[in-house]
C-alpha cells in the first residue's frame, strides 16, 4: 500500500435511491441465475420500471433459451451494475425474483419502456425482477 491509498476515503455504503440511481444509468447488467447445479450470468440492457405494484422493477428483454429456461427454474436472481470515472468507482447488488411477462397487458406496458436489445437476436420474452434486496458500495480510485 502506498502513501496515496492511505489519504483515500473508506468504501461508502449506497443508499437505496443511489443505488436504484446507479441502476437506471447503467447502460447494461448482468443477470445471475442458478440451474442444473450451477450458476451462470448473462449480460443485458435493462431498463427500471417505476409503475405497478412492484415496482420499482427492472425489465429486459430476452429470447426462448438457456436464461429463460433457468428463470423459470429457479427465480431467485440477483442482478448487478457497475461502473468508474477516473475519479471513482461503484458496484450495486439487487437480489430478487425474476417472472416471465405472460399477460398482454405487462406485455404491452414493457414495450413503452425503451428497452432495446444489443444482440441481433430476436428477443421476444420479457422478464421483471422485483428486488427484495438492493446494495451498493462505492469508493474512490
Amino acid at each position: 500500500m502506498d502513501e496515496q491509498d492511505d489519504l483515500r476515503p473508506p468504501t461508502r455504503h449506497l443508499s437505496e435511491e443511489e443505488c436504484w440511481s446507479r441502476i437506471e444509468a447503467a447502460p447494461f447488467g448482468r443477470i445471475a441465475v442458478f440451474a442444473a447445479g450451477e450458476v451462470d450470468i448473462f449480460p443485458v440492457n435493462h431498463v427500471v420500471d417505476h409503475d405497478g405494484a412492484d415496482a420499482p422493477a427492472i425489465v429486459f428483454r430476452t429470447a426462448a433459451g438457456t436464461k429463460l429456461l433457468e428463470l423459470t427454474i429457479h427465480s431467485h436472481v440477483a442482478f448487478q451494475v457497475d461502473g468508474y470515472t477516473d475519479e471513482d468507482a461503484f458496484s450495486v447488488v439487487a437480489k430478487g425474483e425474476a417472472r416471465q411477462l405472460e399477460r398482454q397487458s405487462e406485455i404491452e406496458h414493457a414495450e413503452t419502456l425503451g428497452v432495446h436489445p444489443w444482440a441481433p437476436e430476436s428477443k421476444d420474452r420479457w422478464v421483471r425482477i422485483q428486488p427484495t434486496d438492493v446494495r451498493g458500495r462505492a469508493f474512490r480510485r
